[in-house]
């Protein structure tokens, strides 16, 4: 999902850097609780291993232009819930950055955009999950109706904040607001497959017991809060 450069432009950039910068405020404090839990070689490798992943979300699996940005799987439920939270915040803004300066330098400009488009919405559901999934239940255990609830919070988000550069930058003519809606219809599409997904990895990562305690997965994947 990359805002295309120029919907957002000139003075109206500064509230992008200023949520940006909001982002970055969030994650330094969980960047904290993840050193305070795991320590810094498994942030290190955790965070090494989603930003590969995210790389690959956004330059191997398809993805394709729909109205006001760019369709892609970005998973960001299953790498909160394999990984962590400020694993998965460092992935998604690292992997954003690299795939801007690596194979789309005209994106840079709108980094702050993105970044803000991507992990506001991973904050979000670092606090509702708090909500949705009982305190006493490992990740590993989600039902089906956990991780829709998760991924529906997340790729909404992501769709709301795409919507809102969109108008804030474009205005609310009807072809701007034709394209927000063919890009939101667009995006609602990942939802049949990020649940599936994540219950797939977390499947996986059950089996995988061995895993737990180790530090390249999430403490709470495999124990409750």
């Amino acid at each position: 999902m990359h805002i295309e450069p120029g919907v957002v432009h000139g003075a109206k950039m500064a509230l992008s850097v200023a949520t940006a910068a909001g982002s970055a405020t969030i994650a330094a404090k969980l960047i904290w609780d993840s050193l305070k839990d795991k320590g810094p070689i498994s942030l290190i490798a955790r965070s090494a291993i989603a930003t590969i992943c995210v790389f690959i979300f956004f330059e191997v699996l398809p993805h394709f232009a729909v109205g006001i940005s760019e369709v892609h799987f970005i998973l960001g439920t299953t790498l909160l819930l394999v990984l962590g939270t400020a694993p998965a915040a460092i992935g998604l803004a690292a992997g954003l950055a690299l795939q801007g300066m690596l194979f789309a330098p005209s994106d840079v400009p709108m980094f702050t955009v993105n970044v803000t488009t991507l992990l506001m919405p991973l904050f979000a559901i670092h606090f509702v999950a708090k909500k949705i999934v009982p305190s006493d239940m490992a990740y590993v255990d989600l039902s089906y109706g956990q991780a829709l609830k998760l991924s529906a919070a997340y790729q909404g988000g992501v769709i709301a904040w795409v919507a809102f550069w969109a108008i804030y930058g474009q205005g609310f003519g009807a072809d701007n607001l034709a394209s927000v809606a063919s890009f939101g219809l667009a995006y609602a599409s990942v939802l049949l497959i990020e649940p599936i997904v994540d219950l797939a990895v977390l499947a996986a990562a059950k089996k995988l017991n061995n895993m737990n305690g180790s530090g390249l997965v999430s403490t709470r994947l495999y124990n409750a809060a």
